[in-house]
């Protein structure tokens, strides 16, 4: 038996790493050739959706709005009120007519934007947060951890995310503002994107490009922040942009029941509360806000089909 030289031994195993080095890099690389796809082909296909171009138009719309009210307010002060003009309706001057308080309606609803979006982006940040790191680690680490942080997400969807928001507003806090809105929505709303980054999780890390990863000895958080959220993010992405109006719609029904925001903060939520009162004399004050709100969750839901439709390779066959 010819026997091996060290100098040749190790020749050998260093040309079995560079190996296992080459191939996983390779997998990495066709890994971000295919996520590099998927989004090419996805903005090839947003492109020649209206929805896509509808939505984008009227959020981009309501952002503005949101930051800098000033542009569409016509210059009026939403808190320069006068009783001599109560619940007048719209005209030529006055777009809107002008609120129980004789305030300008068009500024009033203009300014409730800020809060009803802040709140919106607020709560999603929040819900990203702790879905993907619980479902981050639920997906990857499996087992009893998997088992943990399942049931938890089961105790939190026992109560439906306006029901656990109104008994958490409405127990926890006295006058809540906009973070306190947000935080209470996040805290009944994260389990389904939680859900969804655990079974992209589950898909992925049996992928080639993550073994031979982990078969390098790449610590676990490489392999989840370098290899595995990327190629899980897309889904994801879908459900927070239609979280987004979701969670303004459910702001405005927690005000709209008198547990959300409360005067004198501007809300469209305080503003469709106070103008059901008037519905048959002044009906504008609860069109307008409705409307404005509807259009805004609107957007924001188009957005999200748009990017559904854009993201599933079923929809492009």
């Amino acid at each position: 038996m010819t026997e091996q030289r060290p100098e040749q031994a190790q020749l050998g195993h260093e040309e079995v790493g560079a190996g296992a080095v080459t191939q996983t890099e390779e997998h990495a690389a066709a890994a971000d050739e295919r996520q590099n796809s998927l989004w090419s082909d996805a903005w090839k296909a947003l492109k020649r959706n209206p929805l896509f171009w509808i939505g984008s138009v009227l959020m981009v719309l309501f952002v503005t709005m949101a930051l800098v009210p000033q542009l569409f307010a016509r210059g009026a002060d939403p808190r320069a009120c006068s009783l001599t003009n109560s619940a007048e309706p719209p005209s030529a001057e006055h777009w809107f007519g002008f609120d129980q308080q004789g305030c300008d309606y068009l500024a009033n609803v203009v300014y409730g934007a800020r809060n009803s979006l802040a709140i919106g982006v607020v709560a999603v940040v929040v819900i990203l947060v702790l879905g993907v790191v619980v479902g981050a680690l639920a997906g990857y680490y499996g087992g009893i951890t998997d088992s943990i942080l399942a049931r938890i997400a089961d105790i939190f969807y026992a109560l439906p995310l306006i029901l656990g928001a109104l008994v958490l507003l409405r127990s926890a806090f006295d006058r809540p503002g906009p973070i306190a809105v947000a935080v209470a929505l996040a805290a009944f709303g994260w389990m389904t994107a939680m859900r969804l980054v655990r079974s992209q999780v589950i898909a992925v890390k049996s992928s080639d490009y993550v073994a031979a990863a982990r078969a390098m000895g790449a610590s676990g958080r490489r392999i989840m922040v370098r290899h595995i959220l990327p190629n899980a993010v897309a889904p994801v992405l879908v459900y927070t942009t239609i979280t987004i109006g979701v969670l303004i719609a459910a702001e405005a029904t927690l005000t709209f029941l008198g547990v959300g925001l409360q005067r004198p903060a501007i809300s469209w939520g305080l503003q469709i509360n106070t103008g059901q009162n008037l519905l048959q004399s002044a009906p504008h004050l609860v069109l307008f806000p409705s409307a404005v709100l509807t259009l805004t969750v609107m957007a924001f839901v188009m957005m999200g089909d748009a990017l559904r439709d854009a993201l599933d390779p079923r929809q492009r066959s």
